[in-house]
């Protein structure tokens, strides 16, 4: 899964990757989390189209958007018949810009360590995203979105079963703009990123509070890598089945 992540690159740069005209107030964010906004790029009616969401799928057919559960995350193997995400993965599909992920490796009886997964050499990372549009008996509206995951690859295998879908730019404009019907073809995009793409940096716990939003949450420490307790790992992932 994902729960946290970064995103701290010029708006420039991300324009000249995702082909967005608009001008965004973007600051640089350490440790985004779950219901705050987040930016996604989606497909407008002339070119792609830079927006802030809720981040935390909300269906149109929700009755009660406090009662609802949380979503911050689909599994891509599912997406398109779980009724939650089945609507907005075939028809509004979008790009969740990052340039950095966290993950919590467990660690025995104590607790977990959080890793920093980031590109090689630096760069942004474009996570297959789903949005939706939402509103109440009373007009109010929300936009929200969610990150579609899939099986981790080989760097995040030992810190975590799960990992956000990367997608290359040669795929952006198939899964941004693919008619609905052709929709199952997207599945062959939804898989781990190549082995060599990522690093993982063990960073200090102080990522684990929100409130801790700046450059020094992202400093390496020192760890232990080999004392990570696969019983409590295997746990972990058990639950989330």
């Amino acid at each position: 899964m994902c729960g946290r992540f970064a995103l701290t690159l010029p708006v420039e740069a991300m324009r000249q990757l995702f082909g967005f005209s608009e001008q965004p107030n973007l600051q640089a964010r350490y440790n985004i989390a779950p219901t705050q906004p987040i930016a996604i790029i989606r497909s407008g009616k002339r070119a792609n189209e830079f927006t802030f969401v809720r981040w935390g799928l909300l269906p149109g057919w929700v009755k009660d958007s406090q009662k609802f559960p949380l979503m911050i995350n689909a599994r891509s193997e599912t997406a398109f018949e779980k009724p939650a995400f089945r609507a907005a993965i075939h028809r509004r599909r979008c790009i969740i810009p990052a340039d950095a992920f966290y993950e919590w490796q467990a660690r025995g009886k104590g607790p977990k360590q959080p890793f920093m997964i980031r590109p090689v050499g630096g760069g942004v990372m474009a996570f297959a995203g789903i949005w939706e549009h939402w509103m109440d008996a009373e007009g109010s509206e929300i936009q929200s979105a969610a990150i579609l995951t899939t099986a981790a690859n080989d760097t995040l295998k030992p810190i975590h079963h799960r990992m956000p879908v990367i997608l290359q730019p040669e795929n952006f404009t198939d899964w941004l703009e693919r008619p609905e019907t052709e929709a199952e073809r997207l599945k062959p995009l939804l898989v781990p990123a190549a082995n060599d793409s990522l690093e993982s940096v063990p960073v200090s716990t102080r990522v684990n509070k929100v409130a801790n939003d700046t450059a020094d949450i992202q400093e390496p420490v020192t760890v232990d890598v080999d004392a990570t307790n696969v019983e409590a790992q295997l746990d972990d992932q058990l639950k989330l089945l």
